[in-house]
């Protein structure tokens, strides 16, 4: 399946795509000098998982995804729970790495999980000391356990080799486990499609870049390179606007704004009513974004205040990093950051005076809305 890209309609697309991208460029140079923009940079990994999986269908509380982030579960994780956490660390992990990594080979590798085993440390497993006899009677024994090692340590090597000469591994093909096909379509060849999604980023190169990114975000959706991971395009879009230098202060959460968009726009038929959708969710997500700064630089004037005739080993500056760099927190949460008691956590953010979110006796949060 291919994707065409000769015939867009760029005078009709112009207006959306000029809006979008002032937008873009307005809150990435508000954030680079924001006095609150790393806690705006690790808030929008939450909001944009959690937007994620309401774009796919799925329901995720945002604060039910940073008590599980927090390992302070007030339920089991549901299964939508866990995916939404793994959309969270994807965005974290594509912010700590280069910004054009993603687009690789080896980062899209990493991304899906083809080489997750190659990360893992390979060490032989330590003999037993025991008695002469014994080591000579299982002398046998011991060279087929090294060689098996030796042999899983090889095609870790040579697996990992196939990523940094930029070739994905080989899809595993289950045949014994799967007999159905239930979990991999054979039919769904996804490192061609994979690899025909990444040939669209040097053609959306030659185009402005948040309507390169609005390109690359409709090629995803139309050939829906990896089908248990479809939320992963989004991520990759906004790692595309990294790389072009046009959001660097942080990783742009398109999800946001997509969430505003109809699905019967994102979904159309028609090419031309999808982009400009899709132009509209990025300048939606912009907006949202500078409107979000007003609100955490209104919250930390507020909280800064409560400083006052402090002495300077306060915990309350801690507390206050914290709420800024979360949706919500708990009283474990602050416990464990400013290293205080549960009852002393209470007493902190009783100081400062945040808003209560739960409304519940047990298992409060407190936040910034």
């Amino acid at each position: 399946m291919r994707y065409d890209l000769v015939t867009l309609p760029l005078t009709t697309l112009l207006p959306a795509m000029t809006r979008a991208e002032d937008m873009l460029a307005r809150l990435d140079e508000r954030v680079l000098r924001h006095v609150v923009g790393d806690g705006f940079r690790e808030r929008g990994h939450f909001f944009d998982a959690v937007g994620a999986l309401w774009v796919g269908g799925e329901l995720v509380h945002v604060e039910d995804l940073v008590l599980h982030d927090a390992h302070v579960d007030v339920r089991a994780p549901t299964h939508e729970l866990t995916i939404a956490h793994a959309v969270l660390r994807a965005r974290r992990r594509l912010w700590s790495a280069e910004p054009d990594w993603g687009l690789g080979m080896a980062g899209l590798a990493t991304l899906r999980g083809d080489v997750g085993d190659a990360e893992e440390t390979a060490t032989p497993r330590p003999i037993s000391v025991a008695s002469a006899e014994a080591e000579e009677k299982d002398d046998d024994e011991d060279e087929d356990d090294f060689g098996m090692d030796f042999a899983e340590i090889d095609a870790i090597i040579a697996r990992s080799g196939q990523v940094l000469d930029g070739k994905l591994p080989e899809a595993k093909v289950v045949t014994t486990d799967d007999p159905l096909g239930l979990i991999q379509d054979q039919d769904w060849d996804e490192n061609e499609r994979l690899e025909n999604w990444r040939s669209i980023i040097h053609q959306a190169d030659l185009l402005p870049p948040a309507f390169g990114a609005a390109v690359l975000f409709d090629a995803w959706e139309r050939l829906e390179p990896l089908r248990r991971q479809h939320w992963l395009g989004s991520l990759l879009v906004s790692a595309y606007l990294r790389s072009r230098g046009k959001v660097t202060s942080h990783l742009f959460s398109l999800n946001t704004g997509l969430k505003s968009v109809r699905r019967e726009r994102r979904r159309s038929s028609d090419g031309t009513t999808r982009l400009t959708a899709f132009l509209e969710a990025m300048a939606l997500s912009a907006e949202a974004g500078l409107k979000e700064l007003d609100r955490l630089s209104l919250a930390k004037i507020q909280m800064e205040q409560r400083l006052k005739d402090r002495r300077s080993n306060s915990s309350l500056p801690g507390v206050i990093e914290i709420v800024l760099s979360r949706p919500i927190v708990s009283a474990s949460m602050v416990a464990r950051h400013v290293g205080v008691t549960s009852r002393g956590a209470l007493n902190l953010v009783a100081e400062l005076g945040v808003r209560e979110m739960t409304g519940r006796g047990r298992y409060r949060g407190w936040g910034i809305l």
